[in-house]
């Protein structure tokens, strides 16, 4: 039944890759919007997609995820087919909350399906293969966006926009054939907001996902405003990193065997990252253009290695610490992570990295170390908090009886 979940992301990743490519230059040159105003409408729907997320997985919890997560591919499809006949700013950044909205609560009713799908001991591991699958989706999208690109007419940024809602269909159809896996109804109203430590382990995970605009944005703007390498360098260790997680994630995930191991895992990425973090300084020394470029591959693959442990570590804290029956609130909560990476982060890393050179790499580099040595006592905390709850229930449940 996991290899249908994973067949349902890979479709709808194919729509994601495509649309990624090609959505900002549709908005710009064709639609007519600013870059700026582009720019701003998608900060602000993530902001709003990253609320929602908790709001839609609590549906998942009290409807059944499996029910949710067709609802919102669906949904999302329509959203997409929508932007098609948006104009006006007003108009796009509506539709573009929506559409963060549906795409933050599918991803949190997913996670919620894949837990109730498999055992505590599975999920981690078959999280990893849907993410390998999600990768290679992406792939093919962000390629056949690509070409899309090179013809540069309307007529090919629409024909994207339809596989786009397409491949959202066919999700949805995929997912109506699993089976509905909620094993008991929720009835608390969004208890993941009073549970302090799992919202500082949420805290701790956006902080590390701050590689996500750095691999996107910072690590293209270093390469051609600040290094010898070929700006082509830039979309290679893109490939180097999709083409990595397809073929060691779901191997590096066998290592996360409960907390205590997740934890050391999250923690030895933030210093693989800050090794990473160090390798990308020393690129803009000048020794000539292809040193300069396996300097640059050195570290991007460092940087994929840490990306990797820390996925397969945070993955397997998330679902650990979240209760049986909030799967769904706690893995939108918990979401909120890469929205929050993605509003803050391009700002931040701009002026640290960019503006201050091999010093703000290293900064950076000491972050995503301070952030991974402070996960484990942060799982401390929340796992003494589970069993006190637990214990305290339990005394309950004896007194009454």
């Amino acid at each position: 039944m996991t290899r249908r979940l994973a067949y349902a992301q890979l479709t709808n990743s194919i729509g994601d890759g495509g649309f990624l490519v090609v959505s900002a230059l549709y908005f710009t040159q064709i639609v007519g919007l600013s870059a700026a105003r582009v720019g701003l409408a998608l900060t602000l729907a993530w902001g709003v997609g990253a609320i929602a997320g908790v709001a839609l997985g609590h549906v998942a919890d009290r409807l059944g995820p499996r029910t949710t997560a067709v609802v919102l591919a669906a949904a999302t499809a329509t959203s997409i087919g929508i932007l098609l006949f948006t104009r006006s700013f007003a108009a796009f950044m509506l539709v573009m909350c929506l559409y963060a909205s549906f795409q933050s609560g599918l991803q949190a009713s997913r996670q919620a399906l894949l837990a109730g799908l498999t055992t505590p001991e599975e999920r981690t591991r078959a999280r990893a293969r849907i993410q390998s699958t999600a990768n290679a989706g992406i792939a093919i999208g962000a390629a056949m966006g690509g070409f899309a690109l090179h013809l540069g007419t309307e007529a090919a940024y629409t024909a994207v926009f339809v596989i786009d809602v397409l491949a959202f269909v066919i999700a949805a159809l995929i997912l109506s054939t699993l089976p509905e896996t909620v094993m008991t109804r929720a009835r608390g109203k969004f208890d993941v907001l009073k549970d302090r430590p799992y919202a500082l382990i949420t805290l701790i995970n956006a902080v590390m996902l701050l590689y996500m605009p750095l691999l996107s944005l910072i690590i293209p703007l270093w390469i051609v405003q600040r290094t010898e390498a070929p700006t082509w360098l830039a979309a290679a260790l893109l490939v180097l990193n999709t083409g990595a997680v397809v073929l060691f994630q779901v191997r590096i995930a066998k290592r996360a065997n409960g907390l205590s191991q997740a934890s050391k895992l999250v923690k030895h990425a933030g210093l693989i990252m800050l090794s990473s973090c160090a390798v990308f300084a020393a690129s803009a020394f000048s020794l000539g253009a292809w040193p300069v470029a396996a300097v640059l591959i050195a570290a991007a693959a460092l940087q994929v290695l840490g990306e990797m442990m820390l996925a397969s570590g945070a993955w397997e804290i998330s679902f650990t610490l979240a209760p049986a029956d909030r799967q769904g609130q706690y893995q939108g909560f918990f979401a909120t992570g890469t929205a929050v990476a993605r509003m803050v982060g391009p700002a931040l890393l701009t002026t640290v990295v960019l503006g201050w050179g091999a010093i703000g790499w290293l900064l950076v580099g000491g972050l995503f170390v301070v952030a991974g040595y402070a996960m484990g006592p942060a799982v401390r905390w929340a796992r003494e908090k589970n069993s006190t709850s637990t214990g305290a229930a339990a005394e309950d449940l004896s007194m009454c009886v």
